[in-house]
């Protein structure tokens, strides 16, 4: 078998076999297909697509490239839950202490983010001290005795994977929902859960732009999850605007602890509830939507997901006085404030643009080695639906250095968009996929 074969048949739009696939893969992994073969076949597989079955063994294979996590000396039922990325996107952070709180184990591996702010592990690391490099043994250990951990993904997992994104980056062939879904379960299923949430996101300030688009990738996330023994629910939820108040890392942090604390934005706590309570379904600890809202409600209100959340960052070595003192997180020197430009009612925001304005602050990365500053960031004061008055601050920004203010200023206010009437609050969630 040669990999010219290979590419020429789906070049002309020919169907893979499992032998060529699992031929593919290994080739990959020892090095005997050298990276141009790789690219033209990713080329080929962007225009011609995958159909079901072939993205299903191309995902299989990429789980075989490398370890898988065997978490079933802990329980068999062990929740996992993943966002395709949006802006403003904690809910990880909110998910993790609340499922641990109702006695669900979660096993969480996250990574950095590229773009316009960290991902979850950089916003741990906004933590002092908070340990997110642990050992498999390490990882499975927290999640044993605290119900849940969170740690970077370990480059033992799915190498396929890492190899082919990395490929992929660089040859624009990101955006194809064949190798999106095969990345994004292949991952899930090495990290050893038998139930994967998915939180899907669409709009502007996410990758896949239609609501149509994110259902077509739901479905076959949702299928190949199936064939290959997994159970995969995914929510499909708008990220036209940004999510929650807060954007970047710690200053995200800050609005996790205060959503933990009780104090919850409706849009937050929509999108965050309607995955736990997937999670609550799932594992049979409620038997329906409002069962499970209320009880997430309990947990906060008790006091327990707090608990919960100051029992993670304990056990991976961050320093808890930080959810009763926030200037013991990063702060930045700068605290600019943007200001309304007319009277009226906040009609849209648009995330990209606030995304784009977050990272030029220092809050996200062009590449890997890039270092962030996790002390940047800006904070939304005024939200859709919410009065302003010319001259009200509707967004604060945070940063250290000053020559970003003015470009930043600019584009939140062109962001924003204010009219006559308030707009009526819509729910964020499109549909959700079992």
């Amino acid at each position: 078998m040669k990999i010219i074969d290979i590419i020429e048949k789906k070049k002309k739009g020919g169907v893979l076999n499992e032998e060529e696939i699992k031929f593919f893969i290994n080739g990959v992994m020892t090095g005997s297909i050298e990276d141009y073969q790789t690219s033209a076949l990713l080329m080929s597989i962007y225009f011609q697509g995958m159909n079901i079955d072939e993205t299903t063994l191309l995902t299989k294979y990429m789980v075989e490239s490398g370890e898988v996590l065997d978490l079933s000396d802990i329980s068999n039922n062990i929740v996992d839950k993943h966002s395709t990325g949006g802006v403003g996107d904690k809910i990880t952070l909110i998910f993790l202490p609340l499922m641990a709180a109702a006695g669900i184990y979660t096993a969480k591996l996250s990574g950095r983010g590229l773009g316009h702010t960290g991902g979850t592990i950089d916003k741990l690391e906004s933590i002092p001290n908070f340990k997110t490099n642990l050992t498999i043994e390490e990882f499975k250990n927290k999640v044993k005795e605290h119900k849940t951990a969170i740690a970077a993904q370990t480059l033992s997992l799915t190498p396929a994977d890492g190899k082919l994104y990395a490929l992929r980056d660089v040859t624009a062939t990101v955006d194809i929902i064949p190798l999106i879904a095969s990345s994004v379960v292949s991952k899930k299923i090495a990290s050893g859960a038998n139930h994967i949430i998915l939180d899907v996101k669409y709009g502007s300030g996410a990758f896949i732009k239609t609501a149509k688009e994110a259902e077509k990738l739901s479905q076959i996330m949702v299928e190949v999850g199936k064939r290959l023994g997994r159970n995969i629910c995914a929510v499909i939820s708008s990220m036209d605007k940004p999510l929650g108040r807060a954007i970047g890392n710690s200053v995200e942090i800050q609005e996790v602890i205060e959503f933990l604390k009780g104090n919850k934005d409706e849009d937050l706590k929509e999108i965050t509830y309607t995955l736990c309570a997937e999670a609550l379904e799932k594992t049979g600890v409620c038997t329906d939507k409002n069962k499970a809202f209320n009880y997430l409600d309990e947990l906060i209100q008790s006091g327990k997901a707090l608990e919960k959340f100051k029992d993670i960052v304990i056990s991976q070595n961050g320093d808890a006085s930080i959810i009763d003192d926030y200037t013991k997180l990063p702060q930045a020197n700068i605290k600019y404030e943007v200001k309304s430009q007319k009277d009226g009612y906040v009609s849209d925001i648009d995330a990209m643009k606030i995304a784009k304005a977050c990272k030029n602050l220092g809050a996200g990365r062009e590449k890997k080695s890039d270092l962030i500053d996790y002390s940047a960031g800006i904070y939304l004061t005024q939200k859709t639906s919410e009065p302003v008055q010319k001259g009200e601050t509707i967004a604060v920004i945070y940063t250290n250095k000053e020559e970003t203010i003015k470009d930043a200023e600019n584009l939140i206010l062109s962001a924003y968009e204010i009219t006559n009437k308030p707009e009526k609050r819509k729910s964020l969630i499109y549909k959700i996929i079992n």
